[in-house]
């Protein structure tokens, strides 16, 4: 092959390389346009429901009932701040702190019992373990309306009701079975060479709870902190059973009050902005540990 040729030869090659890669790239920037439009629509369509209910929080009771959409025809605060008020002698912000005097507490005994529990378990040997291990398990089929009635009868005989203790002081004792059950997954995979050695240097078993134990499972412990933190920021049953004063009344059960059955009409707008402000503390308190919240559900244990 001459060289006039073969030039020939290598530009056209060139070309038809120069083509193709154009192809391939038109190609892949449209199938990242599909799929992203694509997880967009669903994405909105997921959020839609928290976008009308924000939307609706500016509307009037008439306006709600008469469109679909989420833009309101006008943006009025009226509904958050006569809401705040509420009807009654106290406002949303005694609510609020009735509601993180039972939330803060039971979060901070939950996570204590659940990791002393889930240690004993998953690192130490005793007589029956597998027996109260797999009573542990079944606990997780017992409905909790089964325990509703005879732990009211203990706590009335204790004379501990229309307080905030029958709500909190379970906890100390690892009742929540799943998360006992999840964190000792989470020791399971941790290897005992950590501890053979922590004990060699003179660590005793408190001392490897705390100084390598707990900092592995901090992404699970996360999880279990923002699980019961939503849990009982949702709780209805529980204080509706055991508290009687209006005073001592956490957010779900004001946002019940707030629905005045005798008067047959709700304010309906008053109600959603009321309720949009409760799901506030849940969003953020995910969204500063959704890092270590994904980590701790899609990873068990570490990996090596």
């Amino acid at each position: 092959m001459d060289s006039g040729n073969k030039l020939a030869y290598e530009q056209n090659f060139k070309l038809m390389a120069n083509k193709e890669y154009k192809k391939r790239f038109i190609r892949r920037r449209i199938n990242l346009i599909i799929r992203y439009t694509i997880l967009t629509l669903v994405a909105f369509i997921m959020l839609y429901p928290i976008l009308w209910l924000i939307g609706a929080s500016f509307k009037s009771n008439s306006e709600i009932f008469s469109s679909i959409g989420f833009i309101p025809k006008k943006v009025d605060f009226t509904p958050y701040v006569k809401g705040w008020v509420t009807g009654t002698q106290y406002t949303f912000a005694t609510y609020f702190l009735n509601t993180f005097m039972i939330v803060i507490p039971k979060v901070i005994v939950t996570v204590i019992s659940v990791v002393l529990t889930a240690y004993g378990f998953a690192r130490f040997n005793f007589p029956c373990k597998k027996i109260l291990f797999g009573i542990l398990i079944s606990t997780l089929f017992l409905p909790q309306i089964v325990t509703r009635i005879p732990m009211y009868l203990l706590w009335n005989k204790l004379g501990m009701l229309d307080r905030f203790a029958p709500l909190v002081i379970p906890s100390a004792f690892a009742v929540d079975a799943f998360f006992v059950f999840m964190l000792i997954q989470f020791m399971r995979g941790i290897p005992r060479e950590l501890d053979e050695a922590a004990t060699i240097d003179g660590c005793g078993p408190f001392r490897i709870l705390i100084e390598i134990i707990i900092p592995i499972l901090k992404p699970a412990i996360i999880s279990v902190a923002l699980f019961q933190f939503m849990w009982t920021m949702n709780d209805f049953m529980g204080p509706l059973i055991y508290i009687s004063s209006v005073e001592k009344y956490p957010v779900s059960i004001a946002l019940k009050m707030a629905m005045d059955t005798t008067s047959g009409t709700f304010d309906w707008n008053q109600i959603i902005a009321m309720s949009i402000i409760a799901l506030i503390p849940s969003i953020v308190l995910f969204m500063c540990a959704q890092k270590y919240f994904v980590e701790g559900i899609s990873t068990s244990g570490i990996k090596g």
